[in-house]
């Protein structure tokens, strides 16, 4: 198994989501920012001792054939958004996403500006989040947000097999498919209604954290909803790394979504019962709370798929002497390629 990306290390403190764009012309750069960007994590992580930086990066379905050629994710595809009979997901642009964390704040947004430094002429930031830790590990609406995310940091492990491709996809095993949404919360209603009340739309106890007894917990909670179970019983699972975000001036709260799978279909089955339904709800009751305003599919690579970046068909332009050191994603020296990790 390729060794992944820090998908399984512990939420930080702090995080920044960039989503962007990557205009024609702007492959090759582009490629030789994925090629940059492990020592770009490494120099500023130098300068914060303890500060974790850690960047996960991903690719969308469209970018991916601009930039890369060889064997293509089997599953990469756009997201198809959902337009369901009350509430809306839509799908939104997005070439490259770079989930950026670390224990302090400084740490991300130093690595976010050199990112956007080299995004500037070749690209668009179409969403930055900055996502922080809240009191107990809770979101907005106050709930303990994560509590059922399956365990354990390695490959391995509940998380592991939840998050990562295994041998069905042999080029790409230890990549994972991230499917992101931000959503925006009315607070001013949820506070309106009673804690027990905001209870049975959650599926858990707010101050406990417990999950509701099945002959109390509502078919239309979210818990209830977004828990798919296979014909054998098994729970099809993903891992979530889900900030919350707000504005205090723009009266913007909410929850950036980030479900880590081993296969989009899982993220996406759970999305359908939320927007569409299922036989006993006729939508996640959240859903009267919280509005999706984003919605993108990317596939994160394991890490030492940067070291060598697979050409595109046409690699005519990578090839230009003209280009300055590092554009085509190598050292500038020779053949030599980068050797490091994100």
């Amino acid at each position: 198994m390729g060794q992944p990306q820090p998908i399984l290390e512990p939420l930080t403190p702090a995080a920044h989501f960039l989503v962007a764009t990557v205009e024609p012309g702007g492959e090759v750069a582009a490629r030789g920012l994925l090629a940059e960007l492990p020592g770009l994590r490494r120099s500023i992580g130098f300068r914060l001792p303890g500060a974790g930086l850690g960047c996960i990066t991903g690719v969308g379905s469209t970018a991916w054939d601009r930039l890369f050629g060889g064997p293509r994710p089997a599953e990469l595809h756009e997201f198809p958004g959902y337009d369901g009979p009350l509430h809306h997901a839509p799908a939104t642009p997005g070439d490259l996403i770079f989930h950026i964390r670390a224990q302090v704040h400084d740490a991300c947004f130093e690595l976010a500006m050199a990112i956007g430094d080299r995004l500037a002429d070749i690209g668009t930031i179409v969403d930055e989040t900055v996502g922080f830790r809240y009191f107990e590990q809770r979101d907005l609406l106050g709930f303990v947000d994560g509590t059922e995310n399956p365990e354990g940091g390695f490959p391995d492990t509940p998380a592991g097999r939840a998050a990562l491709i295994g041998a069905g996809d042999p080029d790409f095993t230890g990549g994972s498919y991230v499917i992101v949404q931000k959503y925006l919360h009315d607070l001013t209603a949820w506070r309106a209604l009673p804690v027990p009340e905001q209870e049975r739309v959650i599926g858990r106890t707010k101050l406990e954290d417990f999950e509701l007894a099945d002959d109390v917990k509502p078919a239309d909670s979210h818990i209830a909803v977004n828990q798919v179970i296979e014909p054998d019983g098994t729970e099809r699972e993903i891992l979530r790394a889900n900030m919350p975000f707000g504005s205090v001036r723009d009266g913007e709260f909410g929850t950036y979504f980030v479900g880590y799978s081993a296969t989009p279909r899982t993220t996406e089955t759970m999305l359908e019962r939320m927007f569409f339904g299922t036989d006993e709800a006729t939508h996640d009751r959240i859903l009267d709370f919280s509005t999706a305003v984003t919605g993108t599919l990317f596939f994160v690579p394991p890490q030492d798929f940067f070291d060598d970046l697979p050409a595109p068909p046409d690699a005519a332009e990578a090839a230009d002497p003209g280009l300055p050191p590092g554009a085509d994603g190598s050292l500038g020296i020779g053949t030599l390629k980068r050797s490091s990790t994100v």
